[in-house]
């Protein structure tokens, strides 16, 4: 990944121009035209810092910043349209305090440095500014959630003026109709996320994004640009299990995320399958780097969901596709999204991804720390029950249990120890959900004018109680099956009567009940979790009282995911 991207780099600066600055000697009253940026006509190219006569444009090739005396902050370019306004507060007149081979930067309230080849503007804090605001309209706006589901904020939906995001270092702006993105990135956590709202029916948007430096601390915006480089449609009612062309086609190979709305307003993160043949198997890329395969029926198994075709991807020419499922557990109606997430091997050097961004701005080891890597990790312990099954019924069957006596006594303490380690992850589950009770409880009682809200968390949370109420016959306990297996050693393990192969046979479908009652349970809780997590957001952007309660409840719901079993279903 890093040398891609060392590689991305070194190709931007052999192919596009360096670093510069320019005085238009004229301020002009209007924002520029790309075709004048380029043009430069009758600009001066300057070779030291200093102020400006007319307006101020500095750029790296990729990036351009005009500091227009007749306008309000710094507005920023990609390669064609102005796409942002960058505003630091008490920002006083611009200057150019730095220009190389290596970067340009200006001082306008904070300093803005553009660094060669890359496609974001680095902000640090100076003059007195405290937080920067990025004002590009859009009614999309994106939190990615790189351990759960996304937290995508529809502006129609939201009716206040000014609301909080939770801080997760990350937002995307969603410009225009699919032509960029706008992307802000920021080292302090301390601060959540500002975001003001504007306009009404389909002019609704939200107009801004507002973030606190903190002490030492950066914030980066940078622009991934190019047509269809994100993509929004409408999925119906009467969509649902059709196969339904999504009317957009993939600008370049990656890792696409498709962000559904759910039928209960929370939204369903999935990642785009990618076929290269036609009519062959697809490839489901993840964000650790291990690519796996899916048939070419799509057919999936998850627990909560079981067997359903898998419901969006991309076919050998490129063109996305839906499926929307209408699950009890699960139904996608309403706007979706897609963008892309992550790079691939055959993903163009030139072409940034959000992740790309992420690790270029805040470096590997931040990065690594913010997806949580080693918290995504799956855990596997033991042997599963349906393979303890498979193990032990050949050996009856061909009357070798006493030669393969090892065999079998290694298979039946492999069996205990996965029920004990699913059963570990259960408790882990519900030992959140009643310390989140209690800290709710707590919460009301200090908060009753948020009574409300809190009580759609605690009823939500309730629901691990009743999954788990209903599962607590089928589950047992591990000591249950740590009896099953003592009683197996006395009467089965050694025993070749004509029913040797009947007790095996009746222990196994005993313990694979067991086994497949846990796994759901330990699905259906992390389901609860997800949910949980994205709900405390959504709750916080509708009421910003809620702050510090949501981002209370995301982190203990992170926290209690790390590390999941492998049948939890940790992704789609």
């Amino acid at each position: 990944m890093l040398t891609l991207l060392l590689l991305s780099s070194l190709a931007l600066q052999e192919g596009r121009s360096g670093p510069g600055a320019w005085d238009t000697g004229q301020p002009s009253a209007e924002p520029y035209a790309a075709a004048a940026l380029r043009a430069r006509s009758g600009w001066t190219e300057l070779q030291a810092p200093g102020t400006f006569r007319g307006d101020g444009v500095v750029t790296n090739g990729r990036v351009t910043l005009v500091a227009r005396k007749k306008g309000r902050g710094l507005e920023l370019y990609g390669a064609g349209e102005m796409r942002a306004r960058l505003v630091a507060e008490g920002a006083a007149r611009a200057a150019l305090v730095e220009v190389g081979k290596g970067a340009v930067c200006l001082d306008a309230g904070a300093k803005f440095r553009l660094k060669r080849g890359e496609v974001v503007v680095e902000a640090e804090a100076g003059g007195g500014a405290k937080g920067l605001r990025v004002e590009c309209p859009s009614r999309y706006v994106v939190l990615p959630d790189f351990f759960a589901d996304d937290l995508v904020v529809d502006a129609a939906k939201v009716p206040l003026a000014k609301t909080e995001l939770p801080s997760e270092n990350f937002i995307l702006h969603l410009v225009g109709k699919g032509e960029a993105i706008v992307a802000g990135v920021f080292e302090n956590r301390e601060q959540d996320v500002r975001v003001t709202l504007s306009g009404e029916g389909e002019r609704r948007a939200v107009a801004a994004s507002e973030i606190e430096f903190g002490k030492g601390k950066k914030i980066w915006v940078a622009v991934l640009e190019g047509a269809d480089v994100w993509h929004s449609m409408e999925v119906r009612a009467e969509d649902a299990k059709k196969v339904v062309p999504v009317g957009w086609k993939m600008p370049f190979p990656a890792q696409w995320r498709a962000d559904f709305t759910r039928q209960d307003g929370l939204t369903d993160s999935w990642e785009m399958l990618l076929q290269k043949t036609k009519g062959g198997e697809f490839q489901k890329p993840g964000l650790l780097g291990y690519t796996s395969r899916i048939p070419a029926d799509r057919k999936r198994w998850t627990t909560v969901l079981g067997t359903f075709p898998y419901p969006c991807w991309i076919d050998s020419e490129g063109q996305g596709f839906l499926q929307p499922l209408a699950h009890p557990a699960l139904t996608l109606r309403g706007p979706a999204v897609f963008y892309p997430i992550n790079r691939m091997p055959e993903t163009p050097l030139e072409v940034f991804t959000v992740v790309d961004v992420m690790r270029n701005t805040l470096g590997v080891g931040p990065c690594e720390y913010i997806l949580d890597l080693e918290g995504q990790k799956s855990e596997y312990k033991g042997r599963a029950t349906c393979s303890v099954r498979d193990t032990l019924t050949p050996i009856y069957q061909k009357g070798k249990q006493k030669e393969q006596r090892d065999v079998v006594d290694r298979t039946l303490d492999e069996g205990l120890a996965f029920v004990r380690h699913i059963r570990g992850r259960i408790e882990r589950y519900m030992d959140f959900g009643r310390n989140l009770k209690s800290y709710l409880a707590e919460r009301k009682k200090a908060k009753p004018d948020l009574a409300g809200p809190i009580g759609d968390i605690e009823k939500l949370a309730g629901e691990l109680e009743t999954r788990y109420a209903a599962r607590r016959e089928e589950i047992k306990t591990p000591e249950h099956v740590a009896k099953m297996n003592e009683d197996f050693r006395r009467d089965v393990k050694d025993y070749e009567g004509p029913d040797a192969l009947d007790r095996c046979k009746a222990y196994a479908k005993a313990l694979v009940v067991i086994g497949g009652s846990q796994d759901e349970l330990s699905g259906e809780c992390r389901w609860v979790l997800k949910a949980l997590r994205q709900k405390a957001g959504l709750l916080m952007v509708m009421e910003p009282k809620m702050a510090e309660i949501a981002e209370e409840v995301r982190k203990r719901a992170q926290e209690a995911m790390r590390n999941p079993a492998g049948h939890e279903g940790a992704r789609h």
